[in-house]
């Protein structure tokens, strides 16, 4: 664990640099611990569809005894991953990011790990429109595996955050989060923006459109005011630039 905390403490401050091979040093350093932490009391479903496409599937993980229980009615925790629009998948390792549902399950909660489109097939809206979609999905079955459909919280990270408040916010979709009752964004892009030190802006491009003319109206940042839904907004130490300014913007 010291090793692991020293080899943090590197990478760091130098993220932004390279954040690709940053972020596959970060996953390999944590991929044995994650495979040798317990997955006992868990029951998973796999690939289960919320629409047509090979990636509008989602992974469930129960908790063993509620899949066992018709009485109960236990909260619910989607996660949608990142990849920065253009990356990422929900399995990307066999083991993250499972491992977030894996220990919302311990906990006693139902944990959804969501798929979905990239910018290459589904431009803006499409992620949201995605995470829209799964969590209409969402609302009308999960009580079939216990689940309690007023007790939806959805977190999204990176990207997947993008996706998570374009849907509780953006007026284009008109959705307004309407079947969630909570919101955590972890990290996310609220903003598009194109800058010369986002390192990202090509992806940024690649999902929300070459006019940067329209990235103030398409971004979730600009309605979030008006949302009632309650959020929690993360942004991770040594995080990409403005990311942290944009949290606190729509904080």
């Amino acid at each position: 664990m010291a090793l692991l905390q020293e080899m943090l403490a590197d990478v760091g401050p130098r993220w932004g640099q390279d954040i690709s091979a940053h972020a596959t040093t970060v996953k390999d350093a944590y991929l044995p611990l994650l495979r040798a932490a317990s997955k006992a009391g868990v029951t998973r479903v796999d690939d289960l569809a919320y629409g047509d496409h090979p990636r509008q599937v989602m992974d469930l993980y129960l908790p063993s005894a509620a899949a066992d229980d018709p009485k109960s009615v236990l909260p619910v925790v989607v996660y949608v991953h990142g990849g920065a629009f253009v990356l990422g998948d929900k399995d990307s390792n066999g083991e993250m990011f499972g491992n977030v549902l894996t220990w919302f399950a311990r906990q006693g909660y139902i944990g959804i790990n969501l798929e979905y489109r990239l910018a290459g097939e589904a431009p803006y809206p499409g992620g949201a429109q995605d995470v829209a979609k799964a969590c209409a999905y969402i609302k009308e079955h999960i009580a079939r595996y216990g689940g309690d459909p007023s007790r939806i919280c959805l977190i999204g990270h990176s990207a997947g955050g993008t996706h998570a408040a374009g849907y509780a916010y953006d007026p284009l979709l008109g959705l307004f989060g309407k079947d969630i009752s909570h919101l955590v964004l972890l990290s996310a892009r609220l903003r598009a923006d194109a800058a010369p030190d986002n390192p990202n802006a090509a992806n940024v491009k690649a999902y929300f459109g070459a006019d940067e003319s329209l990235y103030d109206e398409r971004s979730p940042l600009t309605y979030g005011a008006a949302s009632r839904i309650p959020v929690f907004i993360v942004t991770a130490e040594y995080e990409n630039p403005l990311l942290d300014v944009y949290g606190l913007e729509l904080a």
